[in-house]
C-alpha cells in the first residue's frame, strides 16, 4: 500500500506541472497572438512580436502602427558591413516628406524605448530597434529587420520580433539598387500600410 503522504506529493507534483504545462502554453500563444502586417511597395512582410522578451517595445511599435504613423514611411537604409548587406531599416517619419539628408535621424520629440536586450540572438528574419549609437535608452519609431546573422548585435539592441512571413520581400529590398553605392535604395521602398490584427485573422 502506498503511504497517504507519498499519494499527497505525487498529486501536487502533477498539479504543478499541469500549471507549468498550461503557463508554457499561455506563454506561447500570448507570444503570437497578434502580428503586424506591412504592405510595402516590394510585397507584404508580416512580423510576429516577443511581448515576453520586450513588452515596451513590442507596445511601441502597435501604438505607433494603430495611430497610422508608418503609413507613408519608407524603408530608407540597406544595412551593409564592408560591402555585404545583412538587413534594412525603415520607420523614420521624416522619410515620408522630409528632406533627404533627415532620413535616418528621426524627430526631435519622439518617445524613447528604454533598451530590453535579451539572450536572444540576432538571426536572419530578427526584427529589433534601431538607436543612436551612444545611447542605449534611444531606440524610437525606428526598426530593422535582418536579411542575415549578425552576432555584433547581440545584447546590443533590442529584439522585439521576428519575420514569419515574407522574408523573400525583406531580401528583395535588401538587393535594391541603392545611391551611388551608398546604403539608400534609389528607388523608393514605400511602407503604404501596417496594420496589427490577429494571428487568426491573417490570410494567404
Amino acid at each position: 500500500m502506498i503511504p497517504q503522504s507519498v499519494k499527497i506529493r505525487s498529486i501536487l507534483t502533477v498539479v504543478t506541472v499541469c500549471v507549468f504545462l498550461l503557463g508554457s502554453f499561455g506563454c506561447n500563444k500570448s507570444q503570437s497572438d497578434e502580428v503586424a502586417v506591412l504592405e510595402t511597395t516590394y510585397g507584404r512582410i508580416v512580423i510576429e512580436f516577443l511581448p515576453k522578451v520586450a513588452p515596451k517595445h513590442v507596445e511601441n511599435f502597435k501604438e505607433l502602427a494603430r495611430e497610422e504613423f508608418y503609413n507613408g514611411t519608407k524603408f530608407h537604409r540597406i544595412i551593409k558591413d564592408k560591402g555585404r548587406v545583412f538587413g534594412i531599416q525603415g520607420g523614420d517619419p521624416n522619410t515620408i516628406n522630409g528632406d533627404i539628408g533627415s532620413w535616418g535621424q528621426g524627430q526631435t520629440g519622439q518617445k524613447t524605448v528604454p533598451a530590453e536586450f535579451s539572450t536572444l540572438k540576432h538571426l536572419r528574419g530578427t526584427v529589433s530597434a534601431a538607436r543612436r549609437p551612444n545611447d542605449v535608452n534611444s531606440a524610437t519609431s525606428q526598426f530593422f529587420i535582418l536579411t542575415a546573422t549578425q552576432p555584433g548585435f547581440d545584447g546590443q539592441y533590442s529584439i522585439f520580433g521576428h519575420v514569419i512571413e515574407g522574408m523573400n520581400v525583406a531580401d528583395s529590398i535588401a538587393r535594391a539598387p541603392t545611391i551611388m553605392k551608398g546604403e539608400m535604395p534609389i528607388d523608393p521602398v514605400v511602407v503604404n500600410r501596417v496594420t496589427i490584427i490577429k494571428r487568426s485573422e491573417l490570410k494567404p
